[in-house]
């Protein structure tokens, strides 16, 4: 599917509401105590990042306490988006855009941690692409050619 097809049929928004709406279940389920002390961290980290109109565009996922943001919808996701990690005292911690990039900050606050990743979109970041990296970058070779 093009981009213009998933735009057309609100596929992007359906698949993008899609994720943060079980991303924002999971976090809002009640929890046992003895539980992950991550857990509360990053809820709040979830909730805030969804809060804001241009990380909520991009698909959400997650992994090992981080949220992470890719600009297409289907996997293999985007690496060129810093991503946040929930620290082991309640901090965050945003890296990226890859595993091998340096840690960009730490905050003791989740906004703050929102507001370095919105600092660092790639320009003309989002909507979500309705496809995985590879056709996204096809898309935006043949954009580019134009």
């Amino acid at each position: 599917m093009t981009w213009e097809q998933g735009l057309h049929n609100h596929g992007m928004t359906n698949n993008v509401e899609a994720a943060w709406h079980k991303i924002l279940a999971t976090v809002g389920e009640p929890r046992r105590p003895e539980e992950s002390p991550l857990f509360a961290p990053f809820a709040e980290l979830v909730r805030v990042a969804h809060a804001e109109p241009l990380l909520r565009q991009l698909y959400p996922w997650t992994g090992m306490w981080e949220l992470h943001f890719s600009r297409c919808t289907e996997i293999r996701h985007t690496w060129d988006i810093p991503y946040i990690g929930t620290l082991g005292d309640g901090r965050y911690c945003v890296e990226g855009p890859c595993r091998t990039s340096p840690r960009i900050a730490e905050t003791d606050n989740a906004q703050a941690a929102v507001t370095i990743v919105i600092d660092h979109l790639p320009p003309h970041c989002g909507p979500a692409f309705i496809g995985n990296a590879e056709e996204l970058a096809a898309y935006e070779r043949a954009q580019d050619s134009r």
